[in-house]
């Protein structure tokens, strides 16, 4: 079995700095419209509907942005690589970020806005991209459910810090403070980038097996077990999947085409929409407006959103300490059930006492919402990464991830853009929008969802119909394919590793000579 080293746990740890900074950019423009001195600064009236619809816009733009970041990574992550992919994003965002910070004017926080959801984006789709493509099987849903831990964390840090803010008697610094924060995930991004390996898939299916031989070595290297036995046979797999698939053509159209692509492509397309409507972004978003319309006002309403995100960002560790065991598939379906009748409870509630001064059926409506949240967290937020990440082959892993990540994104303008006036118009009767969602995802997901835990990225070819060259056996030490493995070993011999060691030390970064030296020890 594939050893779950430190190394591996940290380069998936550096990556979801890219996760961080997306949910950090996102949520601190929620905390802002909480501020009383973001409307003062720019001159707007919160009760307004021109106010809403400013809003409203501010969020579609950032949301577009980060569609159109979703769709560059599909090309700079093929061409490029998916470290190079993470850099790009992170400098976008150091920009976007930076600007809107500085802000004076509408105009410049609507453009600003936009390039910032453009890096953080492309951020968004590459994290689960690069770690699933580095994480071994059976621990693959607690790494790629850190995608989803990442950018809850921004949540988490960024509510806090917004209710932290607001008793400053400084106005402008209570909107301002917590955006000058943004641009610090996204430079540790950048930095981290120097040191954290090439997808060693990506290597391989761009011709450069020696380099992934010797990436897949550290990141899986197990000390117990001289010859690496189980990372010859990921090597192995990864090497004649990725020849296999190379006999298609992975362009967006071919994904569409092709039977097998086109069920994934659309399965995955579903569980992101289907999450997006049960309401995470839709609901999250203004939860601030959702506490102000049950009669919380001023540092209220700012707590209970820090509150609620707390909740959800715990349940999100849960997820990725139980997903491996209980399935991806179990996750979802629950989670769009729990939600759906935690919204419906709060929707009748809120129908029953809003407005009526009712202390206790307002908490309780409140409550629903928390509990609501809680079910995001523990099996619907990070699960959809896991999900999408890992069903798609090397060849077009960015472009699936491209086309799930850009209905993510349209998803949320769907919900998000209309919401500050449904809020202020029809208050919970937007719910029942939600509810109604949960009853036809349910159903779909449930019809043609299939489970992936446990299996390698190669292996998943055979829930969709397609061949699968090689398998790795029952202990996950080696191959079934017994030649494959022969094949290996008569080639990995002095030579091999002398060539190895020549061609890494031209190619990737600091730490291959180290790998190369322990290779050669171990022969």
């Amino acid at each position: 079995m594939l050893r779950l080293t430190a190394y591996n746990v940290w380069i998936v740890c550096a990556s979801c700095l890219g996760a961080y900074s997306y949910g950090f950019s996102y949520a601190v423009f929620v905390t802002s419209i909480g501020e009383p001195g973001f409307f003062l600064f720019f001159g707007l009236d919160p009760t307004s509907d021109h106010t809403a619809s400013i809003i409203g816009a501010i969020s579609a733009l950032f949301c577009a942005g980060a569609a159109f970041g979703a769709i560059l990574q599909g090309w700079t992550s093929d061409k490029y690589g998916r470290r190079p992919s993470l850099a790009i994003g992170g400098a976008i965002s150091i920009v976007g970020t930076a600007v809107v910070a500085g802000s004076w004017n509408m105009p410049m926080l609507f453009v600003f806005r936009f390039v910032t959801g453009l890096g953080v984006g492309q951020l968004l789709a590459l994290v689960p991209i690069y770690i699933a493509e580095v994480a071994p099987p059976h621990r693959r849903g607690l790494l790629s459910a850190l995608t989803g831990c990442g950018f809850s964390l921004g949540y988490l840090s960024s509510a806090w810090i917004g209710y932290g803010i607001f008793f400053t008697s400084n106005m402008t610094a209570q909107w301002r403070m917590p955006l000058c924060l943004c641009p610090i995930a996204p430079i540790g991004l950048v930095i981290a980038c120097y040191w954290i390996p090439e997808s060693p898939r990506w290597l391989i299916w761009n011709g450069r097996s020696s380099e992934a031989w010797v990436v897949i070595q550290r990141v899986h290297h197990d000390p117990t077990d001289a010859q690496d036995v189980a990372a010859h046979a990921e090597y192995i797999q990864i090497q004649r999947q990725v020849e296999h698939d190379k006999q298609f053509s992975p362009t967006y159209l071919h994904m569409f085409t092709v039977p097998s692509w086109r069920k994934r492509t659309l399965i995955a397309m579903l569980v992101i929409f289907a999450v997006q409507s049960a309401g995470l972004n839709g609901i999250t978003t203004y939860l601030i407006l959702v506490a102000q319309g049950a009669g919380l006002t001023g540092s209220s309403s700012l707590l209970i959103y820090a509150i609620y995100v707390v909740i959800a960002v715990s349940f999100n560790f849960v997820n990725a300490a139980i997903i491996d065991r209980v399935g991806r598939r179990k996750m979802l379906l629950t989670g769009i059930a729990w939600t759906g009748l935690s919204l419906l409870s709060a929707a009748l509630l809120e129908w029953k006492y809003t407005g009526t001064g009712n202390k206790s059926g307002n908490s309780a409506a409140i409550f629903f919402i928390m509990i609501f949240g809680l079910g995001l967290g523990l099996f619907l937020d990070p699960t959809q990464f896991t999900w999408c990440s890992e069903v798609f082959p090397t060849i077009i892993r960015a472009k699936g991830l491209t086309i799930a990540l850009f209905t993510y994104f349209v998803a949320t303008i769907l919900y998000t853009a209309p919401a500050p006036t449904a809020f202020a118009n029809i208050g919970w009767k937007y719910y029942l929008v939600f509810v109604a969602c949960d009853v036809v995802s349910f159903i779909t997901l449930y019809i043609w969802m299939p489970e992936t835990t446990g299996l390698t990225l190669e292996e998943m070819g055979k829930l969709f119909g397609d061949e699968v060259v090689t398998h790795f056996s029952q202990d996950g030490r080696g191959l079934v394919e017994v030649d494959a493995m022969a094949a290996f070993e008569e080639k990995i011999d002095s030579a091999q590793v002398e060539n190895i060691k020549s061609e890494a030390e031209t190619g990737n970064g600091p730490h291959e000579k180290h790998i190369i030296e322990e290779g050669k020890h171990a022969q």
